[in-house]
Parts: C-alpha cells; sequence; structure tokens
C-alpha cells in the first residue's frame, strides 16, 4: 500500500509540474499554473523550486526579480538539484540578486561540478585558469576542462577543447600528464538530495 501511496504523490507531482512547463513553452503562465508550481515548490519540490527560479530569473509569467530567482535556486541548490547550484554559481560570480562572491561561486559550480555537469566544469576551469577566486593552478583547470570537453554534446565541450589548447601552452609535461591523470581519476558524486 505505501508503494501506490507514493507512486500517487509523484504522479500528482509530475502533474503539477507539466502544467506550468506547457504554460511557458507556449509563452504564457496563468495564475493557476503558477500557483499551482509555488504549492509544489513550498511543499519541497527540488525540481519546482528551480522552475521558479528560472521563472523569476527569466521573467517568464512574473516580473523579473533576481534576488527571488536566487532565493528559489537556492532552495533546490540546497537539495542536491544540480541546474540550480549551476544558477546559484552563475548569480555569485556576476553578483545577480546577491552580492557577488567568488568563494560562494566555486563552492557552488564545485557542488554542481562533482555531479558531472559540463558547464559547471568549465566554469571552475575558467576560475583556476585565470585565478578568479582561488589561487590560479592550471593543473587543476586543465583537469576540469579536461572533464567539461569529455561530453562532446555538452554545450560547454567545444570552448573546453579550445581552452585545452591554450592552458597546455602554459604548461610543463609533467603537468599535464598529472592534470591528465587527475581527470581521468575523477568520479562523480552522488547528489546530496535528501
Amino acid at each position: 500500500m505505501m508503494a501506490l501511496m507514493s507512486w500517487g504523490h509523484v504522479r500528482t507531482s509530475l502533474f503539477s509540474l507539466v502544467v506550468p512547463l506547457v504554460s511557458l513553452l507556449v509563452g504564457r503562465v496563468n495564475a493557476d499554473a503558477l500557483s499551482d508550481l509555488r504549492q509544489v515548490a513550498d511543499q519541497g519540490d527540488a525540481n519546482a523550486q528551480y522552475k521558479l527560479g528560472v521563472m523569476y530569473g527569466d521573467g517568464l509569467g512574473v516580473k523579473q526579480n533576481s534576488a527571488e530567482a536566487v532565493r528559489w535556486y537556492r532552495k533546490a541548490a540546497d537539495q542536491g538539484q544540480v541546474d540550480a547550484q549551476l544558477n546559484l554559481a552563475a548569480a555569485y560570480t556576476l553578483g545577480l540578486g546577491v552580492k557577488g562572491n567568488s568563494a560562494e561561486a566555486i563552492r557552488w559550480y564545485g557542488k554542481a561540478a562533482d555531479q558531472g555537469h559540463a558547464d559547471a566544469q568549465f566554469n571552475l576551469c575558467l576560475m583556476y585558469a585565470r585565478g578568479h577566486g582561488v589561487r590560479q593552478d592550471n593543473v587543476t583547470a586543465y583537469m576540469f576542462c579536461s572533464l567539461a570537453a569529455s561530453p562532446p554534446t555538452s554545450k560547454a565541450s567545444g570552448e573546453a577543447r579550445q581552452l585545452l589548447d591554450v592552458l597546455s601552452s602554459n604548461m610543463t609535461p609533467a603537468q599535464i600528464a598529472e592534470a591528465q591523470k587527475l581527470a581521468r581519476e575523477w568520479k562523480p558524486m552522488q547528489s546530496e538530495k535528501k
């Protein structure tokens, strides 16, 4: 009986998320769909929280509000929602809705990168390559760029491959070998979802 009740809750949650998503796809969000999404988000659903963050961040069906977007991203990110972690890191990087904070950006990029998110890995590559918020470290930058380049279908893969060439021109063969070894040994972590 417990499994059936859990499945029913999942179906209800999925249905509640699909309605707002369809509304977004057709370019409008009605008040009922937004209310349903907010209710699911208030109940702790990380995907609904992330979607509200996107809506507030981009002004989709609501007035654009970066601080409100960050609030929802944080709730979802704290539960391990990888895209929310990436967006929260970007908010800290750019100072959107929060005071810019490189250490917090690196922390959240790290959490998303640990789950295998190629865009987060690429952003960490850039931060280590430039020494932005961390000590400049070409070995670590190269490792993260290698990880970001490895799924050839990711948005970051082409830029990561180009940056690997730039980084390698400033590294010794031993440094490149160390970075490649670190990338080979790297394993994604499981989400922190509760």
